[in-house]
């Protein structure tokens, strides 16, 4: 099965079957019928995601901190030493290619031993330039994947940072059950800008310290049993 780093074999195995039946066209329409068969505008974007895949890029990330992510190729991150902060921006140079799903991630996975059965609070400051969406996260892995998970994207109060913003605390809260095995946070931006953060902390705290998401998977009790409600839009 082909995928988008094949773009030009295929474009080329295009025109000659399409040249076999009768219908010629050229190379670059070609490549434009293929970048379309990939959801993508234009040959020049999915042009631009070719070559961010095939060039990979070393990036400065702080010591204990790993970078990941869905399109992390299109994102550089770095230390900035004066302001003591990490940060992650989106590359001027692909910013074609960058859909609005993709994200650059700068985070720390710890073991969870010593927060097991306590409530955890992270928080950090952050700061945004021009930025579609600048948050933290919060997970806590078990055995078999994840126990709890919060980013902020659903808050309108409290959530990602947007535009240009300046240094700006946001905070998760979630319950460590006993079988975890590991907790996992960090910044992460979405889409295209630039976002920084700092003094990033992880700490429990008592029950008096409110939940951010109890249980997104979980009702307090049966709901709507008989669909009789309606579906809640936008």
């Amino acid at each position: 099965m082909h995928s988008f780093m094949d773009a030009k074999l295929m474009a080329r195995l295009l025109r000659q079957a399409l040249a076999e039946r009768g219908t010629e066209i050229s190379h670059s329409e070609s490549l434009e019928l293929v970048a379309r068969q990939f959801g993508v505008a234009n040959w020049n974007i999915l042009s631009a995601r070719i070559e961010a895949a095939a060039e990979p890029r070393p990036e400065a990330i702080p010591r204990g901190w790993i970078r990941t992510g869905r399109g992390a190729r299109f994102f550089r991150t770095g230390v900035d030493d004066a302001l003591g902060a990490a940060w992650i921006e989106s590359r001027e140079d692909l910013a074609t290619a960058i859909r609005e799903d993709d994200f650059c991630t700068v985070m720390q996975s710890v073991d969870a031993a010593a927060y097991r059965g306590r409530r955890v609070r992270v928080r950090s400051l952050l700061r945004a330039e021009q930025a579609d969406g600048l948050t933290i996260f919060f997970r806590v892995d078990g055995p078999t994947g994840s126990l709890r998970f919060e980013n902020l994207q659903a808050y309108e109060v409290g959530g990602p940072l947007r535009g240009t913003v300046d240094w700006t605390e946001r905070v998760i809260v979630l319950d460590v059950p006993e079988e975890a095995t590991s907790l996992n946070y960090g910044f992460l931006l979405t889409g295209t800008g630039k976002g920084w953060a700092r003094d990033f902390r992880i700490e429990p705290v008592d029950d008096s310290v409110p939940l951010n998401t109890p249980d997104v998977r979980s009702l307090p009790r049966p709901t709507n049993l008989g669909f009789t409600e309606a579906a809640r839009l936008g």
